[in-house]
């Protein structure tokens, strides 16, 4: 078969990137194809055609390969330039029903962009962005998607050797926070509205033509922000770089490094092993949110009122809109998890008081077994916040909440313990542990007892790496 490509990125945004091949892989070998993700996309590929393709042994027919340019703000400092070190953009694909994605190669040789890095990845981080960006669309998460992991043949050097590989990466663009901090530092301000022209067109063509089209685009992506961030949160979610430039404009979870699932309830959880203040703790995503948010509003500011006051005036009445808007998105997670019809004012103190009750407790097992008392007592060193907690939740959830809770709430997560199972198994030639999760994960609500445990008290604390 052949891609349908087209190639807007490059026709519309030049100056916006650097056309650059991908590294050839000496020894390819398909080691996972996403063949629902495939079929969704219209691509009915061989595994000839996956192993070729999306390892850079040979380019697709129409495939446009570049580099994106961006900048970002890393743990709080400013890069006016990073880009994709270690990515080629392949081109977009178009599906039989006019949808639009970004078809990517990660881990597939160095760029201009690559900041002294080898440009390479190894099997195991690339698995771990097609497992658990695989469970966020199993659970309705908005996310970048993973098509592909081919093996390359060759070995990179981490701490040690390890087998190198690619990830085909799906999504619905790579436009990020940081793309607009990259025209924005520069001064270019053609460039900046040239950018959220196209972002417009993209992800948002309902703004186009309105008096206001670029305060509608930042209240737009706003929302979606808002909307996935307390998702991530509801599931226990850490990402673990929630820098600007891994925060995708169209509001897709993007950028599966050091991420990780909490699993003992504690807000300042970190699993990165490079956020030594706690800078991305979980409870610390939603304040995230808004200063990422922020530093994209100011690169929109000329775009905002010719008066600079005035621009800054209607951007901080925005910004000052973000956290009620994610409280607003927060609850009705809970709601859902809670198993609670309709709303009630007394909702949001209901789901509050719940978090210290809960405090050291498995996030995901607590809410799975709320209706069943002698299931949830085990998961706690001390119940008794607990059960004075849960007559008040009883009164409100009444009934149906059981079969409301089953549908809301993921039994399967990708734990820690049977990730890195998995991962390690791979890395070693063995797929067979990585397949047998993933089944699992694809079916989250679904109770599988091999995959719904904490890891065993052996297991230790978890730390996870970027994987560059």
């Amino acid at each position: 078969m052949t891609i349908a490509f087209d190639n807007s990125w490059t026709r519309d945004l030049p100056g916006s990137f650097l056309r650059v091949p991908p590294d050839a892989a000496p020894a390819p070998r398909l080691l996972a194809l996403n063949r629902p993700l495939a079929a969704d996309l219209g691509l009915d590929l061989t595994g000839a055609q996956a192993r070729d393709w999306f390892s850079g042994a040979a380019l697709p027919p129409g495939a446009d390969p570049i580099a994106q340019a961006y900048a970002g703000h890393q743990f709080g400092g400013f890069s006016p330039q990073l880009g994709d070190g270690r990515a080629h953009l392949l081109g977009e694909i178009l599906t039989p029903d006019g949808r639009r994605f970004d078809l990517q190669l990660k881990g597939s040789g160095r760029t201009p962009f690559a900041r002294g890095g080898d440009g390479k990845a190894a099997i195991g981080p690339m698995l771990r962005e097609y497992l658990i960006s695989d469970f966020m669309a199993a659970m309705g998460v908005p996310t970048t998607r993973a098509l592909a992991v081919v093996a390359t043949g060759e070995e990179v050097w981490r701490e040690t050797k390890l087998p190198g590989a690619v990830l085909a990466r799906v999504a619905a663009s790579h436009i990020r926070v940081g793309t607009f901090q990259f025209f924005a530092a520069r001064g270019d301000r053609d460039k900046v509205k040239a950018l959220a022209d196209y972002a417009i067109a993209r992800h948002y063509p309902g703004l186009a033509g309105t008096d206001a089209p670029y305060l509608a685009f930042l209240d737009a992506v706003i929302a979606r922000q808002a909307a996935l961030i307390a998702e991530w949160m509801g599931l226990g979610f850490i990402h673990g770089v929630m820098n600007t430039d891994n925060m995708a404009i169209s509001g897709e979870t993007i950028d599966y490094g050091p991420c990780a699932f909490m699993e003992g309830y504690a807000p300042g959880t970190v699993f990165s092993s490079i956020d030594r203040q706690g800078r991305y703790a979980y409870a610390n995503q939603p304040l995230i949110l808004g200063w990422n948010l922020a530093r994209l509003a100011e690169t929109l500011l000329p775009l905002l009122d010719r008066d600079e006051g005035r621009a800054v005036e209607i951007a901080n009445d925005r910004l000052a809109g973000i956290a009620p808007r994610y409280q607003s998105e927060w609850l009705a997670v809970m709601r859902r998890k809670l198993g609670l019809a309709g709303e009630d004012r007394g909702d949001a103190a209901l789901a509050e008081d719940l978090l210290p009750a809960m405090q050291g407790a498995d996030w995901t097992l607590v809410f799975r077994r709320l209706d069943d008392a002698a299931a949830l007592r085990p998961l706690f060193d001390d119940f008794s916040r607990m059960e004075a907690w849960l007559p008040r939740w009883r009164a409100r959830a009444g009934e149906g909440a059981a079969q409301r809770i089953a549908e809301a709430n993921p039994a399967v997560i990708p734990r820690n313990h049977k990730v890195e199972e998995a991962l390690a198994a791979a890395t070693d030639g063995d797929m067979a542990p990585f397949h047998a999760l993933l089944a699992a994960i694809r079916q989250p609500c679904t109770e599988n007892e091999a995959y719904m445990l904490p890891a065993p008290p052996g297991f230790g604390q978890y730390v996870t790496y970027c994987g560059t």
